[in-house]
């Protein structure tokens, strides 16, 4: 299947950069998203020059060699890591292409009018692939794919030593350390699937001298390879499987790293104990010969960890451009990477979040809200993530090498928000785009008490239940498709808070929103919003009517990718400091509360009940 890309140049920008008498300074970002790739460029005084978009081929396997014929792929979601990097090649090659139509030439050695690249990345998904061969072992498993929780319940097994069923509070017996708990979600659990179920890559990890060629990564690490790698004189191997480049740099940031079940939060680094409690009890150890094969390959097989921002992260070799004749030029040649951040770190980051309890959402393929903790980690009570926000590394010209101490965040996830929209176009065929959710929801007063709870590979945070399986309820014979979408909508503002009985107390606490507000002891008075279904007016206005709290649209609506040119260009010196990048923030629009205290409480009430019809559906022997 082939993906348009569509390209935009915001002219008046345009304009005045070419009427400059000197070259201009523009940053580039590459957002890596789960169902698209973007990239932008920003101009120095932060105005958006442009912005290209290609969605990629989600697969959604059915069956797989690597599991008996009883077993199921139901919940299996992966990408394929080079349908990645070529979206993101394609982004970069359209937006040089339709900026040469207007004058603006960016190839060759006008590259180093882009100053610095930074990347941006959907989390957790992980992959693996030999650095000496090029071969990648298995597709990418995607953050959200659920065939890790039987994964995640093993790790639980091995590393508690009491009788009887796990209980909840087991999850968090990594939590300390890492500030998440044993799930399915991350990057740790889909490395141990790998290494369980790919015979290639257990045989390479059993070899002496081949086990030190493995390399594990999220997708930054996969983009920063591939961006800083040369091509191999041959780019297919006798079966005709693509090879990935060679020699690439091997590193990841602080923000991703914190994502993988591997890494301590106070270290910032890799710690092999961790790493053996989530992996060492794989039985690809267990038949090994040498005492040098019986363990996992820390010091190879992982990616370096960096500093978000710092300007000797790597440099960019060129993304072939095709001319008109047949040839081709060479696209952010030299180009430094100076900033690496996960999606949801580099959207706190473009929303200027950089003081302790300022706090964002992002409405993507998932939920995510988070706020700024400072230095000090918080360790949650109330089913949040302890996670790195970012860390200011090296800059050009500065005499301090030493990296700042990292700034935390707490993170609330929730695995479902714009792709239930995607399942209401693409599976029930019920809507014919997402823009069309809005007026469908609008021509109905209300749901009218039917809540649809988009459960489809359990629920994240604050319950960590993979059990849970959606379902809409409420259902009479007057509800209509257009209630199906207003309810589709409004799971997504309900979920940032869900209630959840306190069990030291008798009252109710309204999570993620409202645990946020325990755990940090910060009182929310706004909460600003980014992602693509800000566009959607009514789901904003019933988001603020939900939490009774302003909802803040900024100017930027892409902030993901802005807060990574931000990153980038602070390393290089294209804006000075943080309280420089904060002014370049600005509001767009501002939505304010209006529904009573007696219908928001009628909503939660019904809500609660709908979560709880989702519980329990799958048991130990699905």
């Amino acid at each position: 299947m082939m993906f348009e890309c569509h390209v935009h140049i915001n002219q008046s920008v345009l304009s005045a950069l070419l009427s400059l008498s000197s070259p201009p300074s523009l940053v580039g970002s590459i957002d890596q998203g789960t169902s698209s790739s973007r990239f932008l460029l920003v101009t120095s005084s932060g105005s958006l020059l442009s912005t290209a978009q290609v969605e990629f081929r989600q697969h959604y396997p059915t069956s797989s060699p690597h599991l008996s014929h009883n077993e199921s792929c139901a919940g299996w979601h992966e990408h394929d890591p080079f349908d990645i990097w070529d979206s993101v090649c394609q982004c970069v090659s359209r937006t040089v292409e339709e900026l040469d139509k207007r004058g603006l030439d960016l190839c060759e050695e006008h590259s180093s009018w882009i100053k610095a690249v930074g990347i941006t990345n959907q989390r957790e998904t992980t992959l693996v692939w030999n650095d000496r061969t090029g071969k990648v072992y298995y597709n990418a498993i995607v953050w959200d794919d659920t065939r890790t929780a039987s994964v995640a319940e093993n790790i639980l097994r091995e590393n508690h030593d009491s009788s009887g069923g796990i209980e909840t509070t087991m999850k968090d017996v990594l939590r300390a350390e890492t500030g998440l708990p044993v799930a399915s979600y991350f990057a740790g659990t889909k490395v141990r699937w790998l290494i369980d179920h790919v015979s290639e890559l257990q045989a390479d990890l059993r070899s002496t001298t081949e086990r030190t060629n493995v390399r594990f990564g999220t997708v930054d690490v996969w983009l920063l390879y591939m961006l800083t790698g040369y091509k191999r004189s041959i780019s297919e191997s006798e079966d005709g499987v693509r090879l990935g480049y060679d020699g690439g740099v091997f590193k990841t940031d602080v923000s991703n790293a914190s994502r993988w079940l591997f890494m301590s939060l106070e270290s910032l680094k890799w710690e092999a104990d961790l790493v053996k409690k989530v992996v060492g009890g794989s039985a690809c150890w267990n038949d090994c010969d040498n005492d040098d094969t019986r363990s996992f390959p820390v010091a190879t097989a992982l990616p370096e960890i960096v500093p978000s921002s710092d300007c000797t992260i790597g440099t960019i070799h060129g993304i072939p451009c095709p001319t008109t004749d047949g040839t081709y030029r060479l696209a952010l040649k030299n180009v430094p990477i100076t900033a690496i951040l996960g999606d949801q770190q580099a959207a706190l980051f473009g929303q200027t979040c950089f003081l302790p309890g300022e706090a964002k959402c992002t409405y993507g393929t998932g939920l995510f809200l988070m706020m700024n903790t400072g230095t000090d980690m918080i360790p949650s009570t109330h089913g949040l993530l302890t996670t790195v926000a970012y860390q200011l590394g090296r800059r050009v010209a500065s005499e301090d090498h030493a990296p700042s101490k990292p700034i935390y965040a707490l993170e609330g996830s929730v695995a479902f928000s714009g792709s239930t929209i995607q399942w209401l176009r693409d599976r029930l065929e019920i809507i014919s785009s997402p823009s069309e959710s809005e007026s469908l929801a609008m021509s109905v007063p209300s749901s009218q008490g039917m809540y649809l709870v988009p459960a489809f590979s359990g629920l994240f945070a604050p319950h960590w239940r993979p059990d849970a399986r959606a379902c809409m309820v409420g259902l009479t014979a007057t509800h209509s498709k257009a209630h199906i979408v207003r309810s589709a909508l409004e799971s997504s503002a309900y979920q940032i808070f869900t209630n959840l009985r306190s069990t030291s107390s008798n009252l109710e606490a309204r999570e993620v929103f409202d645990s946020m507000v325990r755990d940090s002891n910060v009182e929310l008075k706004e909460m600003r919003v980014d992602g693509g279904a800000t566009a959607n007016k009514f789901l904003m206005q019933f988001q603020s009517d939900i939490l009774n709290v302003p909802v803040i649209r900024p100017e930027h609506l892409e902030t993901t990718g802005w807060g990574a040119a931000l990153a980038a260009g602070l390393a290089v010196g294209v804006w000075n400091d943080l309280n420089g990048v904060r002014k370049m923030w600005a509001v767009n629009t501002r939505w304010n509360p209006s529904m009573d205290d007696e219908e928001r409480d009628k909503s939660w009430k019904g809500w609660n009940k709908a979560v709880q019809r989702s519980l329990n559906w799958l048991e130990d022997d699905d």
